[in-house]
Parts: C-alpha cells; sequence; structure tokens
C-alpha cells in the first residue's frame, strides 16, 4: 500500500483515538531501518509512522553530504516506493525541528511536497514536528501557526511541543538538567494551545509533557504522570466544548511501565515515538554477530576471515530483522497489533 493519503492519516487518528490505542512511531536513519520499521509493523497487522530527524537525514545523506533535507528526500522516496509492498497503512513524519532548523531543513521539505502536490501527486511528507518548546509558549505558538496553516492548504500536518521533554534526542529541547517542573506541561498552557490552533482547519498532533524524559532508563526512573494528560482533555471540553480534544503524541517512552504506557492511551495519546529501543536492539544483534565470528570477521593472525561473516549484508540483516522484532514489541505495548485499516473491514 502506498504511503498514506491526508484521509487515511486523519482516519487513523480518529480510530486510535476512539478505540484506545497508539501508533508506534519509529524513528529512522537508513534504508536498512526504513525496512526494518516496515517489517515490523507489517508483521503485526499495524499501521504506524516511519519518522525522521535532522540528525538521521544528515546521516542517510552520507559522510561526504551531510544535507539534512536531502538525506530525509532521499529516505522517504525510498518508503514511498517500498510501502507499496506491504499490506498496511504507514504515514511519513519528520520528528524534532528546532527553531533554528525550519529554514534549512523543514521549508525545503515543505517546497517539496508543494511541488508534488501541484503536479497532482502526493506529498513527500504526511507531517512536520516543530520543536520550539524550549521558547516562551507564545513564541512557540507564533512560530508554528504559519507552519500549519502552510501544511494544511496541502493536506498536511503538523506537530507542535510545549513543555519539555528531559534527556537529549538528536539535539531536541530537552536537557539532562531541565528543571524538574518544565518536564509537565500546565492545564494552562494546554487551553492556550488548543485556543491558538483552532484558528486553523487543519489537523494537529500535540506533545504534551508529563514527566517523560528521552533516552533509556531503568524502571521506575522517570516518574510519568500521566493524569496530567486527562486533566488537559477535561479542561478542553469543559472551554471548548465535549467533542474537543488533543490528538496527543507520548515522545521518550524508553523505560517507561507498561501500565503507565497504557494508561496515556486512555488519555488520547495516539503517537508513541520509538527509537532507543530500537537502536539498542540492532546494535545488539550486531554485536552478537560480531562476537560470535570475532575470529571470521576479522583476519586475525593473517589469516583470511570469512569474507561472508564481514559482508555487511550478513550483519546489517541480523540488525534489521531485530529491530523489526522490537517494532512488533511496541505494536503489541500499544495495542496497535492487527487493527491495520485495510484489515478493518
Amino acid at each position: 500500500m502506498p504511503v498514506t493519503t491526508p484521509d487515511q492519516y486523519k482516519e487513523m487518528l480518529d480510530t486510535a483515538y476512539e478505540g484506545h490505542f497508539a501508533y508506534p512511531a519509529i524513528n529512522i536513519s537508513s534504508m536498512v531501518t526504513a525496512n526494518a520499521a516496515l517489517k515490523g509493523l507489517a508483521d503485526k497487522n499495524s499501521d504506524g509512522i516511519l519518522q525522521i530527524s535532522t540528525g538521521g537525514g544528515g546521516f542517510a545523506s552520507g559522510l561526504g553530504v551531510g544535507d539534512q533535507a536531502l538525506g530525509c528526500i532521499s529516505l522517504a522516496e525510498h518508503v514511498h516506493l517500498v510501502a507499496e509492498r506491504y499490506d498496511i497503512l504507514v504515514a511519513l513524519h519528520t520528528d524534532h525541528c528546532p527553531p533554528d532548523a525550519v529554514d534549512d531543513f523543514m521549508i525545503p521539505l515543505i517546497e517539496a511536497s508543494e511541488e508534488r502536490a501541484a503536479q497532482g501527486r502526493p506529498t513527500l511528507f504526511n507531517s512536520h514536528m516543530l520543536d520550539a518548546s524550549n521558547l516562551p509558549l507564545k513564541d512557540n505558538l507564533d512560530m508554528a501557526l504559519p507552519l500549519y496553516e502552510r501544511l494544511a492548504r496541502i493536506g498536511m500536518m503538523i506537530e507542535i511541543e510545549a513543555g519539555v521533554v528531559g534527556g537529549e534526542e538528536e539535539g531536541a529541547a530537552g536537557s539532562h538538567d531541565t528543571p524538574s517542573e518544565k518536564l509537565y506541561t500546565t492545564t494552562e498552557d494546554m487551553t492556550e494551545v488548543f485556543r491558538r490552533m483552532q484558528t486553523v482547519a487543519g489537523t494537529y498532533l500535540f506533545a504534551a509533557t508529563f514527566g517523560n524524559v528521552h533516552g533509556a532508563y531503568k524502571p521506575g526512573v522517570v516518574k510519568l504522570r500521566p493524569d496530567i494528560l486527562k486533566q488537559g482533555q477535561d479542561a478542553i471540553c469543559a472551554e471548548f466544548g465535549q467533542d474537543k480534544y488533543f490528538y496527543l503524541v507520548f515522545h521518550g517512552g524508553s523505560g517507561s511501565e507498561k501500565d503507565q504506557i497504557r494508561e496515556t492511551l486512555g488519555y488520547g495519546v495516539v503517537k508513541m515515538n520509538v527509537d532507543t529501543d530500537n537502536q539498542y536492539a540492532f546494535t545488539r544483534a550486531v554485536a552478537e554477530h560480531v562476537l560470535r565470528n570475532y575470529d571470521e570477521v576479522l583476519k586475525v593472525d593473517g589469516e583470511m576471515g570469512n569474507k561472508r561473516k564481514y559482508d555487511p549484508r550478513s550483519y546489517l540483516k541480523a540488525g534489521e530483522e531485530a529491530m523489526a522484532a522490537r517494532v512488533g514489541e511496541a505494536c503489541d505495548d500499544l495495542l496497535s497489533s492487527g487493527k491495520s485499516l485495510l484489515h478493518s473491514s
């Protein structure tokens, strides 16, 4: 199935919200990781989201180029081609674009989608994330709204964040010394986000923070407060109407207790980013291949090694398989397994 249409993407979000499940949003940085994400979703008959960060785009364009937008375009074109061979829906998204990267990263990608739309072709991406959460909320929204209007004109969505996710992810707004109070979005800020964003006729995703932290942590270290999401949704209903709500995004889920993840699904989380755990799954498989085949991967003591074992395809396949399995685990955790819209009837 091709990459999702705007109507299908909106239906995905509606279905997840109403069904109290969420889609894994898998960060990719190469054809191999893109293939792993697609396979993992398909193996679980789950729709999902593939996303690329600024760092992922730079890596994908190669050491000799280092063009973040170009790398994203290359990977997106690959996904458009390969997704045709899978019987699920996937959306393409960019992750954590900071304010100082909008002109060089997000705008060229929007222009590429606008060009395709003018030709009657599907947009290159389905949505983009602006992460201006380090700015005062007014400045954050002042930057987001013109981008949202521009994206909405061609059927695309925007994701924004208010509050700060702790830890660090691709230079994202958070840091390890983020004051604890900044890790929790206030009800007042959530209400202001809804008030401002409703002025645009479109669809958006909102990453409200509730103690979530980027990176890998032992269970219990990250102090999540999912009730903050419920309080925000309740405030929206009270002020703007019972049929109003956010499509919420969960960042920094690694190390979170499964029951807390599941609790957020009841409060409107429809997308959860999965990156750190996939990176580890991929690298662990590569490391195991090297360690188990050390004398064959390396030409030890003047020997010739074994070409089949040091062929990059041998360990990259192992990484792809392991990452695909971890993606499948995320589908199970988020209750999206077996719920592809293509098979709902």
